[in-house]
């Protein structure tokens, strides 16, 4: 039986549409594919980033929307054609890359790296005694697919690795908790704790005063998931009492950060510019045309990889 043709519509913000256009004309050679604007024609299928309300509100046809990250936030606040399942990228080349941008982060705290880097930087040919990994037990916070890659990565380096979940999961090499029950008795075991959670109303502060009291002391932050799970003021007070030894962060609750902001200066806290793992353009293509085309096949919605609970928000 032969397929009916299908329109897709472009609409995300800050990036370069034509390299996306033409990859998606490339891979879906029979859609008709066209960036979005005011008043275009009605589509059977989107893929956005950080879309307006104003793009919903006109294309109310959507058998589907596909979202270029693996984040789902920015678009939980509007309202999306009920007729439409939103889907996300499960992976798309993004989880080896924060696989190693949390080794990494973790590893230099762990080994003093950065303390080297200063004392070499001062010419200073120092020594310090090596630590214990046992006393090092990394929390990751998030075991969905980019969270499971970083407990297996760090586990493969010895660290005591836990996980915690909102549902109970299984990951070979990591101790897993979840839910609200589970959670004090996460953070008490953990020194080094890693964010990749998805960002909700439940999960929006998480990473406040009275959650990293509960860290072993000397515990240190690694925020790589979104700057709304991270209250600037208490991990700044908490690393003035010397509870908290440190933080890398990667996300910030205002992008680019600005220029004031105590983060950019502080001795204690290294920053990057929201690159601990970029959407590949090439793969993500490939996967969103996939899942396009299983979906006007008429394959279920329910068996796509990536298919996002808008009322869980991830």
């Amino acid at each position: 039986m032969a397929v009916a043709p299908m329109r897709i519509t472009f609409c995300c913000t800050d990036t370069k549409a034509q390299p996306w256009l033409e990859g998606l004309r490339a891979a879906l050679p029979n859609a008709t594919i066209e960036q979005w604007t005011a008043g275009a024609n009605l589509a059977d299928y989107a893929v956005v980033w950080a879309p307006p309300q104003a793009f919903f509100d006109e294309q109310v046809a959507l058998k589907g929307i596909f979202n270029i990250g693996a984040g789902v936030d920015a678009l939980m606040g509007l309202r999306l054609p009920a007729t439409a399942a939103v889907v996300r990228l499960d992976d798309a080349g993004m989880s080896v890359q924060m696989a190693e941008y949390v080794c990494h982060a973790v590893i230099r705290h762990f080994r003093e790296f950065d303390a080297y880097e200063a004392d070499v930087s001062a010419g200073k040919w120092s020594y310090r005694k090596p630590r214990l990994r046992s006393d090092f037990p990394v929390g990751v916070m998030g075991l969905g697919v980019l969270g499971e890659r970083v407990a297996r990565a760090l586990a493969q380096f010895d660290f005591p690795t836990l996980g915690w979940s909102r549902s109970p999961k299984t990951v070979d090499g990591v101790r897993c908790f979840s839910g609200q029950a589970e959670f004090a008795d996460f953070l008490a075991m953990t020194r080094v704790l890693v964010c990749l959670l998805p960002l909700t109303p439940e999960t929006q502060d998480i990473l406040r005063r009275d959650t990293l009291a509960q860290l072993l002391p000397g515990a240190y932050v690694i925020n790589v998931a979104r700057g709304g799970h991270l209250v600037d003021d208490d991990l700044l007070a908490l690393i003035a009492s010397g509870h908290v030894a440190g933080a890398t962060l990667d996300v910030f609750r205002v992008e680019p950060l600005p220029a004031a902001h105590p983060f950019w200066h502080h001795p204690k806290i290294t920053i990057t510019p929201h690159t601990s793992a970029r959407t590949l353009r090439e793969e993500s293509i490939a996967q969103i045309a996939r899942k396009i085309r299983a979906l006007h096949e008429g394959e279920p919605v329910t068996g796509l990889a990536g298919l996002v609970d808008l009322k869980k928000g991830y």
